[in-house]
């Protein structure tokens, strides 16, 4: 087991040396990636328009009271409440100017006081599904805040009934908190850094690219006889192919090393709330890279077909895979492809991370994914591997 491991070592920094001294192979590794992350994140964030506050259609029979209070509630979270009467708001989900709007009905504030059902009403158009789901949020969210208060004015009006209750005054006079007060995210619109999706993109592509890439080194020296000359040295053939394994998630993590460094400190990238998690990501994703180069050399015998494999393979997993855009984005149908893929697979995981504050446990199915990609083409590589070229 010594001297398999010893061998291996020795295969791998051999061929690492040559990888350093190969100028097209350094640029391609390293330079291009950075360039790439560099010009796309300062397109996207120079090209994008100004963030506007969200704006969000009411209608309200009453303008005092208790809708005042959520009107100022809403405004002060953020939103931009746009006031229409309802045939306003109708004409207006028609011409396409809104998506759907809350309308609460002419009783709202005496149900509210007298401690009644209280409803809100979310129009919606029925091609907007999404605008349909935010509706709901608000409404539910102002829901809870008014059946709290709702309640009150059921206790209240319990202990002296023949007294009647203004809302507004019950809200002074049990010191409730705000009517309002919402939190609000926005879900796919958020203002990131946008190199937290354009690096680990490129970054997947290019650690891919690199490694299906040398592929034709390997096919070289089997057409060439080096790996039958190595095998009558007495170096046994486990321990070259997992030197050529190792060479090659060796120079993947060069590259992370190389461009989460320029990312953190060049372009400010935030690697979310779980760093360690996207380093885990990342040495999975080299890992898979490497056992589908491997895997590569074994399945091809000419040089030629090789790098126009490598290169096919690679320029069409990355747009598939979300390296080109953010998947959640994408299509439903491309997504749903992306899982075919581990650059899919690695992207998802890195969005989640890194944009939308994932932990560990929550791209875990990533990682065991991952964990797959690299074992069947790991199997592949063993199963077909050749130390000569056919006869």
């Amino acid at each position: 087991m010594t001297t398999f491991f010893r061998h291996a070592f020795i295969l791998a920094a051999k061929d690492t040396q040559i990888f350093w001294r190969d100028r097209f192979g350094l640029v391609l590794a390293f330079l291009f990636p950075i360039l790439f992350a560099f010009a796309f994140s300062h397109a996207v964030e120079d090209g994008g328009p100004p963030e506007a506050a969200p704006r969000l259609t009411v209608v309200a029979h009453e303008k005092h009271g208790v809708l005042r209070e959520i009107s100022a509630g809403l405004t002060a979270s953020g939103w931009a409440v746009d006031e229409r009467t309802r045939q306003e708001a109708v004409d207006a989900i028609e011409n396409g100017e809104i998506e759907g709007f809350l309308l609460f009905p002419e009783d709202f504030g005496t149900s509210v006081a007298t401690g009644g059902e209280v409803r809100i009403h979310v129009v919606v158009s029925g091609n907007h599904p999404a605008a349909e789901a935010v509706l709901q949020g608000v409404a539910r969210a102002v829901g809870s805040r008014v059946e709290t208060l709702a309640l009150a004015a059921r206790a209240v009006g319990a202990l002296e009934p023949a007294r009647p209750h203004d809302a507004e005054a019950m809200l002074e006079a049990l010191r409730l908190p705000p009517l309002t007060s919402l939190e609000m995210t926005r879900m796919g619109q958020r203002r990131h850094n946008p190199a937290n999706f354009t690096l680990p993109g490129y970054l997947t592509m290019f650690v891919f690219f690199a490694a299906a890439l040398g592929a034709g080194a390997i096919v070289r020296e089997r057409q060439t006889r080096t790996l039958e000359r190595l095998l009558s040295t007495g170096v046994r053939a486990p321990s070259i192919l997992a030197g050529k394994f190792l060479s090659g998630a060796g120079r993947g993590v060069a590259q992370l090393a190389v461009l989460w460094t320029v990312g953190v400190l060049g372009l400010s990238m935030d690697l979310g709330a779980s760093p360690g998690a996207v380093v885990a990501v990342s040495l999975l994703f080299v890992l898979v890279s490497a056992a589908f180069g491997v895997m590569l050399a074994a399945m091809v015998d000419d040089l030629r077909s090789a790098a126009t494999i490598g290169v096919f393979a690679s320029l069409t997993l990355a747009p598939l895979g979300g390296c080109w855009w953010p998947l959640f984005i994408a299509p439903e149908w491309l997504q749903v492809i992306a899982r075919l893929t581990p650059h899919g697979w690695a992207n998802d995981a890195f969005n989640r991370l890194m944009l939308f504050g994932a932990s560990a446990s929550d791209v875990a199915p990533a990682m065991l994914a991952l964990v797959v990609f690299a074992s069947v083409f790991g199997a592949i590589a063993l199963l077909r591997f050749r130390f000569s070229p056919p006869i």
